[in-house]
């Protein structure tokens, strides 16, 4: 694969498989919902409009949900982190989450009831704040791990929430197993959104909490229909999640196009529908990306489950083409509103507008399905977690971390 080239695989897509994506029926995305209201912070973030940017790239509707606004954590993550703790608080008290608000499971009768739990997490960044920030608020202790060449800013922002942070030696995936490792060891709480066999509870809840930027979407298009939703991945359980939400929502014939969007030196699910042999693939190293929150090379087995039967396309993109949706989201065109998106955020933006721009891609266009009429959703994940890494990309160009 050549670094510079967009690489694209029309899947081969098997039967529908309901049981894949019964946990995101519109019961459980409610609950989700109502408990992550029950937070004082929640509002409901933005669904951008750029009808200047779909007219300059040659589409109907371009629309974004932007998760900077999230509960004041610049990234969506959090809304899967403080799902997968609430469940597992309300278990462990042997209730359902419906009867637990936030106010009352931070409550002194909880924590006396539960006494102390400690939740461990690996994370890029914006998963292990999410998980810091929940810990926090309910009165709890979180652990959390980072691969070695982490943001720094990210480390403090975790460390500034009250969670044991630190940068380990070595890549998210082996990261991953020594937050496992030490949760067995110490009785702690494995919080993942990263499954495999005999860990898929928590992991499941995290996605069931992810719908609820996907709900939000919903009520804020109006009755809109999008076309086309791309979805950038890195183990791919958020993509997972709101994948299963379409599907669930438009049965059949009437789901939108979907699109899982890759950095090339993590395309771990890429590389899963390319063999399409019915195992999981992974790639290994040092995931070295600009893309930081993409940078996982061991696919999520919940979400593989997903996108095997309802995604349509996947998508390996070089760096460039992050970079590029960053500077167009920044630096809107005509009327459009500025936003302000990372570097994983900005990545499904990103390849839409080039594909839609570059006349070398006629093919890839056709095969996505991408007109005039197309009406794009995309999910801008995160906001400038980093602030240096995005300047350095945003004004200088340059990608600090490859």
């Amino acid at each position: 694969m050549k670094e510079r080239e967009i690489q694209l695989i029309h899947f081969n897509k098997k039967e529908g498989n309901p049981r894949a994506i019964q946990r995101f029926r519109m019961e459980n995305v409610q609950k989700a919902v109502a408990f992550h209201k029950s937070f004082p912070e929640y509002s409901m973030t933005p669904l951008v409009q750029l009808d200047a940017l779909a007219e300059a790239i040659g589409v109907s509707k371009v629309f974004v949900k932007d998760e900077s606004y999230r509960f004041g954590l610049n990234a969506f993550k959090v809304l899967g982190g403080s799902y997968a703790i609430g469940n597992y608080i309300a278990r462990r008290l042997q209730k359902d989450i419906s009867e637990l608000p936030s106010p009352v499971m931070a409550s002194a009768e909880v924590k006396e009831a539960l006494g102390p739990l400690t939740f461990i997490t690996a994370t890029d960044g914006n998963h292990g704040r999410g998980i810091a920030w929940t810990a926090n608020r309910l009165g709890q202790r979180s652990v959390v791990y980072m691969p070695k060449g982490s943001s720094l800013e990210r480390l403090h922002n975790i460390q500034a929430l009250g969670a044991e942070a630190s940068v380990t030696d070595v890549n998210y995936d082996d990261a991953v197993r020594l937050a496992n490792a030490a949760a067995e060891k110490n009785g702690w709480i494995m919080v993942q959104d990263t499954a495999w066999e005999g860990y898929e509870e928590i992991p499941g809840w995290i996605m069931e909490g992810y719908t609820t930027m996907a709900y939000e979407a919903i009520e804020q298009l109006c009755g809109e229909k999008p076309t086309h939703i791309f979805l950038q991945a890195g183990v791919g359980a958020m993509a997972g999640a709101v994948a299963g939400f379409f599907a669930n929502l438009y049965p059949g014939d009437e789901k939108p196009i979907i699109t899982i969007v890759e950095p090339h030196r993590a395309n771990c699910l890429f590389r899963t529908a390319q063999a399409d042999d019915g195992h999981i693939h992974s790639v290994e190293g040092d995931l070295n990306t600009i893309m930081a929150g993409l940078a996982c090379g061991e696919p999520c087995t919940i979400a593989w489950e997903v996108f095997r039967s309802y995604a349509d396309n996947f998508v390996s993109i070089p760096e460039h083409i992050a970079a590029k949706g960053m500077r167009i989201l920044g630096n809107p065109a005509g009327g459009d509103r500025k936003i302000i998106s990372g570097e994983s955020g900005a990545a499904a933006l990103g390849f839409v507008a080039e594909v839609m721009e570059n006349h070398a891609l006629a093919g890839l266009r056709e095969q996505l399905g991408l007109c005039a009429d197309s009406k794009v959703l995309c999910f801008s994940t995160e906001g400038a977690t980093d602030r240096t890494a995005y300047r350095e990309i945003v004004w200088d160009g340059r990608y600090p971390s490859c």
